[in-house]
């Protein structure tokens, strides 16, 4: 929900932030309509009747959204659209009718993340919504009805996270903090020899002064420490260091490491143990009043004991069913009251109102039929204790499953966070890189700059980069990437990876909530808090869905209860022992509790938690709902080339000699020139040079001496060899030095630019001698790809920035038909708006380094080849591997949700459009079928069920498109055709 505040936070919180550049902030077309929040203080409001004079001005005003004014706190919090009228305006119209107003600057922001129990609903997010944001000094909040948490930006200047938790309990919901600003980076110790409130003052001033320390918590019930600290300035060997030396002897302070329980599990299993006992509990009393009701009065003589009058017409079976029933409605439903006091004291209604108003109804016409029966020897009457018991403890079963399938949505999310291993093997290295010592401690002990021992099978504890030792690591855990990487000094690794056969030495470069690991967990979990755009049709009907509700039942009654005492219909009709007010009754409290809001709202959230957590395990982080609706409508992909279509690693292909001279020695004198240059053409040659010498059996590593090395910018590189004057370039460097060019070389070059390849020609004392052609392979699953969202009714376009003819060269082999080619980052994005003026939906898709304008103008952007780099600013979806396979995945995974989502919706109302009528009776004068309300309180309670059950099946998504990568096969003159 956008609210004013720092110009970061402007964007939705998890769209493309600003990070992209300002290009790409001029060329999105796909920004939406922005608002902003301006809070005043107001002083002169004495009633609330000032309150409601300023509401209905300053609604009055063009632009203006949304008005909130506290008395009480002398504010009001006016949402408005810059582009129709400011900040400015809205005061002097206060102002106008004579309140005095100072507006609020802006100050710093904090970000606080919370746990939020108790919601059953969308409407119970919204209130929410609605309690923090009228909390002063609240920019942005978050909540997320799935995830059960919210986020919240806030001025700590101005409000606390207490004064967060507050206002969120107030509005009837339980919360806790998860996080706070920075304080990601926490340690947890057990503390052993502290045994006075000395003690605990003592080693809390220790930890304080120790630099890069943030906050210190103490639990002095549980004998333990929380420090929140800054990974670049301290670390927690140091911070346990530092409280065992603050004990003076006798004493001593021991501090290990305490892994609370996770927060969020910890609540689940709360919860899910909550409902169960309380639906255990309600079965002990319901069950015998179900039986006492409906069962044994239909079997004489067994029940006839129960019609036994005590005193005038009251009998034991009415006293056993009042006195079963009225601890299920008072003390096991007491949480239906407390929600529905808090929701209706917020001024909205949730499903808590209408099992309150349907139990009460059912409850307190029974309790009036047993006081007449105790008042009168001839009254008559049934009472419906069964129906107020046996509706809460259906109810209660279904919350219960309900909890429990919810707990499975995240079960994706859950396996990622524990792929760490839970130790590591710390070593002591000389400056030499000889090793002084090794020790196993735990993971969490890690710092900066750590050297950790890595054996073959073990898993890789933290991000950092090898300095010693080569190995292949499997990373399909993260990336999902099947074949395991080569890995050599200076390679970076990924933590919770696992080293398949090699011994390796690894620095530790992140840590903590640094790693990739704990970055792919937060961007899937600010995902999941998201909401995406279709939820926004559960909203709408949330907002007067109950009060709807409550109005037709009212109605259903009325509609059974006149015509009953009107005799307008057969008095058989009436069960036997119920009369028409009886009959009317039961109608109406069904229509009130077979609707169910709570399907509606976790129609979506569920499937987007699902899908979110489905796609970070195949390598496939999409940021949030909007990304995926919007993947879903994708119409035209355009691929950048370099990268992304190729593999992004050039390669010598193809040689050439023009001269007597052997292909070994003029690689040798090739590669001694370009040994000091770092262009990736460079590289290249050097790196196929050092395996046509291990073919020739030469030493690979073997250079000749070179001086006079000179780099000529777009051309190529000069160097003395030998004494020798090797140049190695182009056509201009060879005219540069009036190397003469015969017509062999020129047919040669003209053939190798045809095939999309780079042709560097090798000119010894200026005599062109040989050529060497470099071309950058394509993937090898680019054309299958192409195909298969051709295939989906996707249009591919490439646009890249490289000569004509290489793109239309690499276009053709992978088969698309649309090329832009000479195009730059700023130009790419302008084709983008290009193409989105005509109305189709476009994916951008890039490495993420020069095509940032264009993902951000994209209306999806696609960062592809991300690796550890999952913070990429400007792309709506991450796919942390290399292959274009995950286009499509990401494409097809958001079309699957997106039809999940619809069939949830379609069952979430065709339940309620069905439900409703069929409890008011519609089909009773016709079939004699009645809905009971405790039938129908189960039938409300499989809803909510069915739906998270109907989510929880994205979990067997497959990819749609598997491709195995073999190596390209070499075309006619390629490769090895020339090395020997």
């Amino acid at each position: 929900m956008e609210q004013n505040g720092e110009s970061h936070l402007k964007e939705p919180l998890l769209h493309a932030a600003d990070g992209a550049s300002a290009a790409a902030a001029r060329v999105s077309p796909r920004k939406e309509r922005t608002t902003r929040k301006v809070m005043f203080n107001v002083r002169g409001m004495s009633c609330g009747s000032c309150a409601v004079s300023i509401e209905t001005v300053v609604a009055g005003l063009k632009g203006v959204e949304s008005i909130q004014v506290s008395t009480l706190q002398g504010q009001a919090v006016v949402q408005y659209s810059p582009e129709e009228t400011d900040a400015r305006t809205i005061k002097e119209a206060i102002e106008d009718i004579n309140f005095e107003v100072d507006e609020l600057q802006e100050q710093e922001i904090a970000v606080c993340r919370l746990r939020i129990k108790g919601m059953a609903c969308t409407s119970c997010s919204e209130s929410i919504e609605r309690a923090l944001l009228m909390v002063p000094g609240v920019k942005k909040a978050a909540v997320g009805l799935a995830l059960e948490e919210a986020k919240v930006h806030f001025d700590p200047n101005i409000t606390s996270r207490d004064l967060l938790i507050e206002a969120i309990e107030d509005a009837g919901f339980g919360a806790d903090l998860i996080s706070y600003g920075d304080d990601v980076n926490k340690m947890h110790l057990k503390l052993e020899g502290v045994s006075s409130p000395e003690d605990t003052k003592l080693i809390q001033s220790v930890l304080e002064t120790v630099e890069g320390v943030n906050n210190v918590e103490w639990d002095t019930s549980g004998q333990t420490v929380t420090v929140a600290y800054d990974p670049d300035v301290t670390g927690p060997r140091l911070l346990i260091q530092r409280i065992q030396d603050a004990a003076e002897p006798p004493k001593c302070f021991n501090a290990s490491l305490y892994s609370p329980p996770k927060q969020r599990e910890v609540e689940r299993h709360h919860e899910i143990m909550s409902y169960r006992n309380q639906f255990l509990w309600s079965c002990l009393f319901s069950v015998p009043v179900f039986l006492f009701a409906m069962v044994l009065p239909m079997l004489p003589p067994s029940g006839d004991w129960l019609f036994y009058k005590i005193y005038n017409n009251m009998t034991v079976g009415m006293l056993l069913r009042w006195l079963l029933c009225s601890p299920v409605q008072f003390i096991i439903g007491w949480r239906f009251y407390v929600g529905a006091y808090h929701a209706l004291k917020r001024g909205y209604s949730n499903m808590d109102v209408l099992v309150a108003l349907g139990t009460n109804a059912a409850y307190f016409y029974s309790v009036y039929i047993i006081v007449k029966a105790l008042t009168s020897d001839t009254f008559e009457g049934q009472d419906l204790f069964e129906t107020s018991s046996m509706l809460v403890s259906f109810i209660l079963l279904g919350k219960y499953l309900e909890v429990v399938a919810k707990g499975k949505t995240s079960d994706a999310l859950s396996k990622l966070t524990e792929l760490a291993p839970e130790t590591a093997v710390l070593l002591t290295l000389e400056k030499d890189g000889s090793v002084i010592s090794e020790v196993e401690i735990s993971t969490q002990l890690l710092q900066r700059n750590d050297f950790i021992k890595i054996v073959p099978g073990e898993k890789v504890p933290v991000d950092g980069v090898v300095i010693k030792g080569q190995s292949h690591v499997n990373e399909s855990m993260i990336t999902g990437e099947a074949r395991p990487i080569a890995k050599k000094p200076g390679d970076k690794v990924i933590g919770g990876t696992v080293n398949d056969n090699g011994f390796i030495i690894v620095k530790a470069t992140h840590v903590g909530s640094e790693t990739a690991l704990s970055q792919i967990v937060q961007l899937v979990e600010a995902a999941q808090l998201a909401r995406a755009p279709v939820q926004r049709l559960a909203d709408k009907i949330s907002r007067f869905f109950v009060p709807t509700v409550v109005v037709a039942a009212f109605l259903t009654w009325l509609g059974w209860f006149i015509p009953g005492q009107l005799h307008l219909y057969p008095q058989q009709w009436i069960p036997k022992a119920m009369d028409s007010f009886e009959l009317a009754l039961q109608f109406g409290i069904s229509v009130l509790v077979v609707a169910c809001p709570c399907a509606l709202g976790l129609a979506t959230p569920t499937a987007v938690m699902v899908a979110t957590g489905k796609g970070a395990s195949l390598g496939v982080l999409i940021k949030g709902g909007n990304a995926l609706e919007k993947a879903h409508k994708i119409k035209t992909i355009i691929f950048d080339k370099t990268g992304t279509l190729t593999k992004g690693k050039p390669s010598v292909v193809q040689t050439k000699t023009f001269s007597k001279i052997p292909l070994l020695e003029l690689c040798d004198l090739t590669a001694s020139a370009e040994a000091n240059s770092e262009h990736p053409l460079s590289k290249a040659i050097v790196e196929y040079t050092k395996k046509l010498r291990e073919q020739y059996g030469s030493p690979s590593d073997h250079m000749m001496d070179s001086k006079d090395f000179e780099v000529h910018p777009g051309a190529g590189v000069s160097a003395n060899v030998e004494g020798k004057l090797v140049l190695v370039g182009n056509k201009r460097l060879m005219q540069e030095f009036e190397a003469p060019m015969s017509s062999e070389v020129e047919e040669y070059m003209s053939e190798m630019e045809d095939l999309a390849r780079t042709c560097v020609l090798v000119a010894i004392d200026r005599v062109i001698c040989g050529a060497l052609a470099v071309s950058d392979p394509l993937k090898p699953e680019a054309g299958r790809v192409i195909s298969h969202l051709s295939s989906m009714g996707i249009t591919s376009i490439m646009v890249t920035g490289d000569n004509w003819a290489t793109a239309k060269s690499i276009a053709k082999q992978v088969g698309i038909s649309t090329v832009f080619a000479e195009i730059d980052p700023v130009g790419k994005a302008e084709k983008i708006k290009d193409l989105q003026t005509q109305g189709l939906a476009v994916a951008m898709v890039g490495d993420g380094v020069n095509d940032s304008p264009a993902l951000a103008a994209a209306d999806v952007g696609m960062a592809i080849g991300a690796g550890t780099d999952v913070a990429i600013e400007a792309a709506d979806i991450v796919l942390m591997k290399s292959s274009l396979v995950d286009v499509i995945t990401a494409i097809d995974l958001s079309r699957k949700t997106l039809a999940k989502i619809r069939l949830n919706y379609v069952w979430a109302l065709g339940y309620n459009v069905l439900g409703m009528p069929i409890a008011a009776g519609v089909l009773f004068p016709f079939t004699g079928i009645r809905l009971p309300p405790w039938l129908a309180g189960a039938c409300m309670a499989a809803s909510s069920v069915s739906v998270v059950c109907s989510s929880l099946l994205l979990q067997l998504y497959k990819k749609p498109l598997h491709v195995e990568e073999a190596p390209m096969t070499a075309g006619p003159g390629d490769g090895g055709s020339n090395l020997v």
